[in-house]
């Protein structure tokens, strides 16, 4: 890896720690879209690929705090479409109406369910673990998440903190859109201690 550019400082600035890599990000119609955006700009900044899988093509309409029309995001490719052998890593955007279609969605679950049968990495935010706990892949797991989940996740038989960011081993995930700082930096941080698929 080769240092980017100097910044203001004079210092060295890190770049593209994830060229080489791609990021699926799995999202429905009802995508909190700050959740989405500030992790892709996040990737696409570190230097990775990354595509927006949905349950349909075209575009998703999006959400601000759930309620507010947010625009829409274009998908690049259908869920049952995609090979979880193409991507190095999986992000699961909340809002409460995504992940609620997903989650309801076999194809969305079942590649959900394949993705971390792999051991890569899998990074959540907010309402995003809901997915995660039908595809009952949490059990022993720490994780956090928006505090009106955390019953299902438990149900789910994950254990549930209240932090910023939490890791452990491949899940990444993080409470709400204040975390969204935090969260980005973890996700580059861990997507880029994975190798790149060959």
């Amino acid at each position: 890896m080769s240092p980017g550019p100097p910044d203001d400082q004079g210092g060295t600035v890190i770049a593209h720690e994830l060229r080489g890599r791609t990021v699926a990000i799995l999202a429905a119609d009802g995508v909190e879209r700050v959740e989405l955006d500030l992790p892709r700009g996040a990737l696409y900044g570190a230097g990775a690929t990354v595509e927006v899988l949905s349950l349909h093509t075209g575009s998703l309409w999006a959400r601000e705090w759930d309620k507010d029309p947010a625009g829409t995001i274009t998908v690049d490719k259908q869920v049952g479409e995609a090979s979880v052998s193409d991507y190095d890593a999986l992000l699961l955007p909340g809002g409460t109406v995504n992940p609620d279609q997903l989650r309801t969605d076999p194809t969305a679950v079942e590649f959900v369910r394949a993705f971390v049968g792999t051991g890569k990495p899998v990074a959540s935010i907010c309402h995003g673990p809901w997915t995660l706990a039908e595809a009952d892949v949490i059990r022993g797991r720490r994780l956090t998440s928006w505090a009106s989940i955390r019953t299902d996740l438990r149900n789910a038989g994950a254990e549930v903190v209240d932090e910023e960011v939490c890791i452990d081993g491949q899940f990444i995930t993080s409470r709400s859109p204040f975390d969204l700082p935090a969260f980005c930096a973890a996700i580059v941080e861990q997507f880029a201690a994975v190798p790149a698929a060959a």
